[in-house]
């Protein structure tokens, strides 16, 4: 029998629902505050199993908090998902059907890309070759804002690249829709475009992962095959990162990062 849901679980997903997606240290913070306004028991390592509770109320609902890794700098985030719309048709309410076009065809060229990212340039090219309704620049600049401040495209140097909220929440979706080129990361077992690829076996590891699990390798080895790994292993820990320069990444011919020497 799952746990009663109390005032606290109920202000946490509260908060939760308003934010869309919430940065792991923020959701350690609003676990303990919520748990000292309702007078609850509080343990700094129970978020989890806090986090499950709400979970097992949700789950009629076809809810859920689900946990994923921003692709930049591997902090973990929290976000609340529907489980019946994992499509992007779960966005039909809050844009025009212009403006879905433009986002498929903006996932499209990032997911396609060999670094998990789309130029501005790229994407403001395809305004005025949509189906629907094409659109001028100037309003396709305007719709990728606020994509950007809706959290389903992040934007840097005019680099764009899927949210971290867009990855949790839609990535059955792309599995589902790009099966030749979506992969799991072979250590967090969670969608990868920004990523290295074992050039022996092909297992994908993201950046973030690359950079914390060969941390203590003097020599870094594939954890799949355990062949010699050519790639520079990446320092991931900064909060903002560049866009991974364009060498490829899984099987679209080449890798993400530089050589080893």
């Amino acid at each position: 029998m799952a746990a009663p849901m109390t005032d606290a679980h109920r202000r946490f997903l509260q908060v939760l629902m308003s934010h869309g997606i919430m940065e792991g240290s923020e959701a350690r913070t609003l676990h303990r505050r919520c748990c000292e306004i309702h007078k609850v028991y509080y343990a700094h390592d129970k978020l989890e199993d806090f986090i499950s509770t709400i979970n097992s109320h949700l789950q009629p609902l076809y809810m859920q908090i689900r946990k994923g890794m921003s692709e930049s700098d591997g902090r973990v985030h929290y976000a609340l998902v529907n489980l019946v719309e994992t499509e992007i048709t779960k966005m039909a309410s809050d844009y025009a059907e212009n403006e879905l076009e433009l986002f498929r065809k903006t996932m499209d060229l990032i997911i396609l890309s060999e670094n998990g990212f789309a130029s501005s340039t790229d994407i403001l090219n395809l305004a005025d070759q949509l189906k629907t309704k094409k659109m001028k620049k100037k309003e396709a600049e305007q719709v990728l804002k606020v994509f950007v401040e809706d959290k389903w495209l992040s934007e840097r140097n005019g680099e764009y690249t899927l949210h971290t909220r867009c990855i949790i929440e839609m990535e059955q979706y792309i599995l589902n829709n790009y099966p030749d080129v979506a992969r799991k990361c072979n250590i967090c077992h969670s969608l990868a475009l920004q990523s290295q690829v074992c050039e022996s076996c092909g297992i994908v590891i993201h950046l973030p992962c690359v950079g914390k699990y060969f941390r203590a390798q003097t020599e870094p080895r594939c954890p799949q095959c355990n062949d010699v790994w050519p790639w520079d292993i990446p320092a991931i820990s900064q909060t903002d990162s560049q866009p991974p320069s364009k060498t490829g990444r899984a099987e679209k011919s080449s890798v993400l990062s530089t050589r080893r020497q």
